[in-house]
């Protein structure tokens, strides 16, 4: 006996939107960048990761950073990337990539040891091949059939637990995104019905096939969004009544909601709801940078160092965005610490400039005032520079008043 299965109907886009508020339709990129604060959150952090630039350090024996200006790597991840994407371009694709998706990839392209040129690679025609073990892991990554080691390509992931992918904002933060989505689907659905209620007609009698079929046509017109103001009404004849079955947006507090969920979008991206909205004080900007936009650099450089580095260069070499700039507003508090650290001689000049990722200038003298007396414990000795005199405290200073002076 044959099996006849039944065509199911079309999903229109009440569907959609009845299946999104009840948790049966997936979260997508497509639906994420619908909303405006998603939206504007991730191009705020990537315009701050593509516009700062990347340097190159050398670290001599861990006492100061020697900026290295002429490796061919830094016109890559700064200027031109040898794709058809700029840098600019590269770095705003892999950012959206790293919160939308499962990572930022680009395959690095090499010819011997030097690197050539980076591609960027849409994280979707990406697919992790990953082996069974839990201690151990090692994974592939397949790009149109073709397999790759993980060596080949540089990976920024977010919140990932085994190096190959990461989780995106879609999964985490599902509900949050469903909400907004689903709340800018009705407002405009609303406007298109011209701001209508849907509802249901209750007649007294049966109604003709001729009355119901100018009825119909007549509710189509006011519920259409082209019908002309002359035509956008309907008359209801004795005994027909018309019941509500909706609310209006004011009803729902949709504008109330929005503010509420802008609140918690900027949660998400560790900034504060005025930066979302674009009144972000000088203070917004120095915390956008700390919260937002550093720990995304130090992800940034961490994938940097372990794949664009050879394995000679690792802990000689690394990667380091230029901040200094970036954190101009909080200039004056950093440097008001390096003062504080300087006048309490726990660092040197030198040091501070290391911190700085600045030439060293050879001064290893730290400064004393006149009226300090120092003390070494280790040797019992003390020194007076206001006198120049040097003494020994020791066990002798308690039975012998008279203690040799040792100036």
């Amino acid at each position: 006996m044959p099996f006849w299965r039944k065509k199911e109907p079309r999903a229109t886009a009440e569907d959609t939107l009845l299946s999104v508020l009840m948790g049966g339709c997936p979260v997508t990129r497509e639906m994420a960048l619908q909303v405006p604060t998603v939206a504007g959150g991730i191009d705020l952090i990537a315009n701050i990761i593509a516009g700062t630039p990347i340097k190159l350090y050398k670290d001599v024996q861990g006492a100061k950073a020697q900026e290295i200006t002429d490796d061919h790597r830094l016109r890559l991840l700064n200027d031109e990337t040898g794709d058809t994407l700029n840098a600019n371009q590269f770095w705003r694709a892999m950012v959206r990539d790293y919160y939308l998706g499962k990572g930022g990839y680009a395959y690095i392209s090499r010819q011997g040891t030097s690197v050539v040129s980076l591609h960027y690679v849409e994280e979707g025609r990406v697919t992790v091949l990953k082996n069974t073990d839990a201690i151990f892991k090692d994974f592939d990554l397949c790009v149109d059939g073709v397999r790759y080691r993980p060596f080949e390509f540089l990976k920024v992931l977010r919140n990932t637990t085994d190096g190959a992918q990461g989780v995106p904002m879609t999964v985490e933060s599902a509900k949050l995104i469903e909400t907004a989505y689903a709340s800018m689907v009705f407002e405009r659905n609303m406007v298109r019905r011209g701001g209508n209620k849907k509802g249901f007609l209750k007649s007294e009698s049966k109604l003709d096939p001729d009355s119901l079929s100018e009825l119909r046509r007549a509710f189509s017109r006011l519920y259409s969004a082209d019908s002309e103001g002359s035509d956008n009404f309907v008359v209801l004849n004795k005994g027909i009544d018309f019941k509500e079955s909706s609310n209006t947006s004011v009803e729902l507090q949709l504008n109330e909601n929005k503010v509420t969920n802008a609140s918690e979008f900027a949660k998400l991206f560790h900034v504060s709801a005025d930066c979302i909205q674009g009144r972000a004080s000088e203070q917004d900007v120095a915390s956008i940078a700390r919260l937002a936009a550093i720990p995304l650099m130090n992800a940034i450089q961490c994938a940097l160092n372990k794949d664009l580095l050879l394995e000679s260069e690792k802990g000689l070499l690394y990667f380091a965005f230029d901040t200094k700039e970036l954190l101009r507003g909080d200039m004056k508090s950093r440097f008001a610490a390096y003062k504080t650290a300087l006048d309490a001689n726990f660092m040197q000049i030198d040091e501070v400039r290391y911190a700085e990722d600045m030439e060293p200038l050879g001064l290893d003298w730290i400064r004393l005032g006149l009226q300090d007396v120092l003390y070494n414990p280790k040797t019992g000795e003390l020194f007076t520079p206001n006198t120049g005199s040097r003494q020994t405290l020791g066990p002798e200073m308690n039975n012998d008043p008279d203690y040799e002076d040792l100036h």
